[in-house]
């Protein structure tokens, strides 16, 4: 992959030549000499039929003068400079297809390559900006990006470049053949036209950036609704929805009628610059015929590189419009790759080495906003190979020292040590590799059900499947399937039950065997005599690992080594579950009001 040499200004903009610039390294491949050279073959493609293209206004001329002349010898000149010409305009459709055959391979990889790229960067960046932005407007803005690349290539390397190739050429012939006259006429014309596009194809583009806005908000709400669609079924908000997304497919609409009427204003004017230059070289070279100094064959050789010069000119407008939205598009995608990584490894990290799998907690003080702390200096020590739980009110931080052990956030201060090593100073692929967990709410991808209980591990063989699947109870399910792993799971596993999608998670965990646990409420989802089984799993799972575990339901907890007792982001108590008991705090507070309410619903059942 070409290096990232971006400026990180999120308020930069990019969509200039800076963006193409930018664009380069993709295009011209360090490493691969070979798709150079088809860029070398393709350019010399390219100057082999422009040659062609500007001889053929001369065979033209030629066939013209001859057919005012008398004679079987001149006839047989005549029809084979018309052969000739044919011959000619079909090396050139030739050459022209040869020449995208030789470079398709050169922008296919030029977008392959970037769009991997951001695809990695938008993996490599933090929890917090996938939070902050729908899913539904990053993969349209990748979608518009990549599908700009191939088209915006075409047009800058087989239509302008040949174009001002063509301009300088036909210039240097006009000179020859009608004097200085009419290549000035044709270079007012042709700056009058770029002018022209350029100037209104601007007004277009901010419509364009305000259309791709109000798509990329449309596509983000249909997006978001159907990803809840049990949610809007539960409040019946089906109309509601609707409203939101009509409301901006109408304000796309207005954006996409103001875009194309613009359009048309363009094209009236590039006419009126064009037929002006037309008619005037037309009327040059008839008066000129009158006057005895041409020939009809001239007449027909303007005409005719007028046409040539001006069929690639009169999509200069298209041209401009593509290169330019094409120019948008990029650097929205740019803007991804700009996007700071708010959570980095360290330069030359480290990967994570674990001989005791000990967590320590070293004053860590973390929040989400700056105006509001979560965690306010805590501490604690796991020892390799027991099982602490973390329990506490709702808010206290439980879920986010999951997140901060991911390495989702870095804490505002203190550390956080595993083997004694702080995670902030190796590797986070080598810290994830290190840490299994079952979250509370378990999602799943869009595949089989072995797929994503083998996703736990990249080389897990059927076997290792099959053994996670059998210790998370998950086998008696999956034997009265039809297809049975091959089963497919639906958009975020929806086609299972929660406890179902809970025990694949699990099943994910076991196959991925690493040394440390994070349960996550593991059990939340699943029924109570379920939950018995996969307590007994975890438990024999844990066995020589340290394992860590958030739970809100205290008995699920009971027999951990420790419990930490968590309150507003503090360490309140710490001890076993008897001890805590003896305590009369905060969690014994919390263990009698669990056992009321399961009394309650005991005698409510009964």
């Amino acid at each position: 992959m070409p290096p990232d040499t971006a400026v990180h200004d999120p308020k930069a903009r990019h969509d200039g030549w800076r963006t193409l610039a930018r664009f380069m390294p993709y295009l011209w491949p360090r490493d691969n000499p070979a798709l150079r050279w088809r860029i070398v073959w393709a350019c010399v493609f390219i100057l082999l039929s422009t040659a062609t293209q500007l001889v053929l206004p001369y065979l033209m001329k030629w066939a013209v003068d001859l057919m005012g002349t008398t004679g079987r010898k001149m006839v047989q000149l005549a029809l084979l400079t018309v052969l000739a010409y044919a011959a000619g305009r079909l090396i050139q459709t030739a050459l022209d297809n040869i020449r995208n055959i030789v470079f398709e391979k050169v922008g296919q990889d030029a977008t392959r390559a970037l769009a991997e790229s951001v695809f990695s960067q938008l993996h490599r960046l933090s929890l917090r900006f996938h939070l902050a932005r729908r899913t539904g407007e990053v993969t349209k803005t990748i979608e518009r990006g990549t599908k700009s690349i191939d088209t915006m290539l075409y047009f800058m390397l087989f239509n302008i470049a040949p174009t001002i190739l063509q301009l300088v050429v036909v210039a240097v012939i006009f000179y020859i053949n009608f004097g200085i006259g009419l290549v000035v006429a044709t270079g007012i014309a042709v700056a009058a036209y770029i002018w022209v596009t350029r100037a209104i194809t601007e007004w277009r583009s901010k419509l364009r950036e305000e259309m791709n806005k109000l798509d990329g908000q449309a596509l983000a709400r249909a997006v978001d609704s159907l990803l809840n669609y049990e949610t809007v079924k539960y409040f019946s908000a089906e109309a509601r929805e609707e409203a939101r997304f009509a409301s901006a497919t109408r304000a796309y609409a207005i954006a996409a009628v103001k875009s194309e009427n613009s359009l048309g204003l363009l094209n009236i004017a590039q006419g009126v610059v064009v037929n002006l230059l037309m008619a005037g070289a037309l009327a040059w070279t008839v008066y000129g015929w009158w006057q005895g100094n041409y020939t009809a064959g001239q007449l027909v050789f303007v005409q005719t590189y007028l046409v040539q010069l001006f069929r690639p000119l009169d999509m200069l407008g298209m041209v401009y419009r593509t290169i330019r939205q094409g120019l948008i598009d990029m650097a929205e995608m740019f803007r991804l790759l700009d996007t700071s990584v708010e959570v980095p490894d360290a330069p030359g990290a480290p990967a994570l080495v674990i001989r005791k799998p000990s967590l320590v907690f070293d004053n860590v003080q973390f929040g989400y906003e700056p105006d509001r702390t979560i965690l306010h200096g805590l501490s604690f020590e796991v020892p390799a190979g027991e099982a602490f739980a973390i329990v506490g009110p709702s808010g206290a931080g439980k879920s986010t020292i999951a997140r901060l052990l991911f390495r989702f956030y870095d804490p505002w201060s203190g550390r956080i040590l595993i083997d004694g090593q702080d995670i902030a100073q190796v590797t986070q692929t080598s810290l994830r590799a290190a840490i299994g967990i079952v979250p509370q709410d378990s999602v799943l991808f869009n595949d089989t059900i072995g797929y994503n209980i083998g996703y736990g591990r990249s080389d897990a063989t059927l076997a290792d499947v099959e053994a996670a699947a059998k210790g998370a109870a998950l086998m008696g399910l999956i034997e009265r399937l039809p297809k049975g792993f091959e089963t497919e799971v639906g958009e975020r596993g929806l086609k299972l039950s929660g406890g179902e999608k809970q025990r694949v998670a699990i099943a994910r965990t076991l196959v991925k065997n690493p040394p440390i646990l994070l349960l996550d409420e593991a059990t939340s989802a699943l029924d109570t005599r379920t939950e018995q089984d996969i307590l007994a799993t975890l438990h024999r799972v844990a066995e020589h690992r340290t394992t860590l575990s958030i739970a809100h339901r205290l008995s699920t907890i009971a027999d951990a080594d420790r419990i930490l007792v968590l309150n507003e982001g503090r360490l309140a108590e710490s001890g076993s579950h008897a001890e805590l008991l003896r305590r009369d705090g905060l969690y014994a507070e919390m263990w009698t009001r669990q056992a009321a309410e399961a009394e309650a619903m005991s005698e409510a059942a009964e």
